[in-house]
């Protein structure tokens, strides 16, 4: 029991110093693990939510636009399309399903998306309690769950919808909408959404009576993944009016690629926090060496041996970064807690919080073991005291 006192007795003795090092490590640990997290789960949480369909047909533009304002509901439409357009993919061969959406209206914020009955019964989505789907031209409406959360609304529930995507007091609409039931959490997007009757988007007054019979895009499923380049090259290569955005994974992972700088840096930014903090315990031990001298003198002459007197500062230096990387699990799940909250208000994306990766082993393994490493140099200072001349009287 001898080594663990030595160190118990040493990290009591510097306590401000261990705290202030450990709090260090915690929060390089936390950074470290919060970036990793947040960076793998988003895109396996976007390319999941993508996947429920596999293209989107829209106005001619980009093809990542049209997926975030489609599936996503986060960018502008990039215009409009006849519904002719979705009646004609509807029925190629190459199409198990089609659904037409129409944005261009808000709830104090969150988006109304037009669309048909089938689209809710097709992907075999489910409603909470008492509530039923729309009819296919009645003035009403089903609430995703987090948009229905966040405003309060409820089934039998009443609402003057506001047009264009932002939300301006100034520009309600006449209608009135009943909310007939509150959509059963997806965790993707779709709950961010008030979903309403295609027409009623259509022919909202406000809106331009000329394009009452168009949509914003088609979200669609391929019978095979070869039937999405067929007609990837009838829309995109050989026509020029209508993009066909396909495949969904793969634009989607050009948004990351996008954003991966930004990634990097928050990465960097917690390595250098990780040295910072092994080198903060290589210098509150190296700093203390002076005054445990003649400590550690007096455990050589009662017969500790160098090594020993190495191990135990080796030990000191690795038992901070225990602590600071038990710390460092706090302030990870902190850290993703409030990024998982924004990200799923902004997105609709959800990400798992307690969920087990192996970066929240590998992380404080490496802190520990850098933390270690740290103590290295103050060790060896310890092992060369001379017991001789430091116990010397001083006359």
């Amino acid at each position: 029991m001898t080594l663990p006192l030595i160190i118990y007795r040493s990290l009591r003795q510097h306590a401000l110093s261990t705290l202030v090092t450990a709090g260090s490590i915690a929060l390089a640990c936390g950074l470290l693990m919060t970036v990793w997290a947040v960076k793998t789960q988003s895109q396996s949480a976007f390319a999941t939510t993508g996947g429920t369909f596999d293209a989107v047909l829209g106005a001619r533009g980009s093809k990542l636009q049209l997926v975030l304002n489609a599936i996503f509901h986060l960018e502008a439409s990039p215009g409009n399309l006849a519904y002719a357009d979705y009646e004609f993919i509807k029925r190629h061969p190459a199409v198990k399903a089609a659904f037409p959406i129409a944005v261009g209206d808000n709830l104090r914020g969150y988006r109304l998306v037009g669309t048909l009955p089938e689209f809710f019964t097709e992907l075999t989505l489910a409603l909470e309690p008492g509530g039923r789907w729309f009819a296919g031209e009645a003035k009403e409406a089903v609430a995703g769950s987090f948009a229905a959360e966040r405003l309060g609304l409820k089934s039998g529930d009443t609402f003057h919808p506001f047009h264009g995507l932002a939300y301006d007091e100034r520009s309600q609409h006449a209608e009135t909408y009943t909310v007939t039931g509150v959509l059963r959490s997806t965790n993707t997007p779709m709950d961010r959404v008030i979903w309403i009757p295609l027409r009623g988007v259509q022919t909202m007054s406000g809106h331009d009576p000329r394009a009452a019979t168009d949509i914003s895009a088609v979200l669609v499923q391929l019978r095979a993944p070869t039937a999405g380049f067929m007609l990837d090259l009838m829309y995109n290569k050989q026509g020029n009016r209508l993009t066909f955005a396909y495949p969904v994974g793969t634009i989607i992972a050009e948004l990351f690629s996008k954003i991966a700088w930004f990634d990097r840096v928050l990465e960097l930014v917690a390595y250098l926090v990780a040295l910072v903090a092994a080198g903060s315990v290589l210098a509150s031990i190296y700093n203390s060496m002076s005054a445990r001298q003649r400590d550690l003198a007096i455990l050589r002459s009662l017969g500790a041996r160098r090594r020993m007197i190495f191990g135990a500062v080796v030990c000191e230096a690795a038992v901070i970064g225990v602590l600071g990387s038990l710390a460092g699990l706090g302030v990870y799940l902190a850290l993703l807690a409030s990024a998982a909250s924004v990200i799923r208000a902004q997105t609709g994306v959800v990400l798992a919080v307690w969920h087990w990766q192996p970066v929240l082993a590998a992380c404080p393994a490496a802190m520990i073991a850098l933390c270690a490493l740290g103590g290295v140099v103050p060790a060896l200072k310890a092992y060369r005291t001379p017991v001789a001349a430091t116990l010397a009287p001083v006359s």
